[in-house]
């Protein structure tokens, strides 16, 4: 890669790596974005709520996500009942400071998950503890599961009811095909609504 001292060719490559990503991506099995919009759906019509969560970056996309679901995406439509577990950083802390951090998205699916609701777990190595245990914890509530992940998708992916998985070892640019993916979700989910 390009040093600082050629930052437009440095830009350039980042491009490049990016546009890589999204390319492999269009050329994989894409039904589980298409089926994770269908789950979006279902629960919406059901009377049931959106779950969303995962750490830093991943934490970003959930809220991303779960504006797009609540407001709206690029259509006026009724909103989704969504939301980003990574957003209420007093529950947040006191978990983690009471329980442990592996709990902070358990505690509050225990809390507000039900049989109906859609858990969506973010993480982009498929390793993220939190985001496993809130998965695990979600499925034996019954609700039922999305895992995004990058990498080979780790035991996060191996959870889920729908896996999408960007194989890439790249943080920066597993999170730039997530946000791509979110946006297909929502243009998804604005079709039918």
């Amino acid at each position: 890669m390009p040093t600082l001292s050629e930052p437009v060719a440095a830009v350039k490559a980042v491009i490049a790596a990016c546009i890589a990503v999204h390319e492999r991506l269009g050329d994989q099995q894409l039904q589980p974005v298409a089926d994770a919009a269908a789950a979006i759906l279902a629960a919406s019509q059901q009377g049931g709520k959106v779950l969303i969560f995962g750490n830093g970056g991943s934490a970003a996309d959930a809220q991303h996500l779960a504006a797009d679901l609540v407001c709206r995406f690029q259509r006026e439509r009724r909103p989704v009942a969504a939301l980003a577990l990574t957003t209420d950083t007093s529950i947040v802390t006191a978990v983690a400071n009471d329980y442990a951090f592996d709990r902070v998205f358990v505690r509050q699916i225990e809390a507000l998950g039900a049989r109906g609701d859609l858990a969506i777990g973010i993480t982009t190595s498929g390793r993220s503890a939190n985001v496993i245990e809130g998965l695990r914890t979600a499925r034996a509530r019954g609700l039922k599961t999305i895992a995004m992940t990058g990498r080979d998708g780790g035991p996060a992916g191996a959870l889920a009811d729908i896996h999408i998985n960007v194989p890439d070892p790249s943080t920066a640019r597993v999170q730039e095909a997530h946000r791509t993916v979110i946006h297909a979700i929502c243009e998804l989910v604005e079709r039918e609504l």
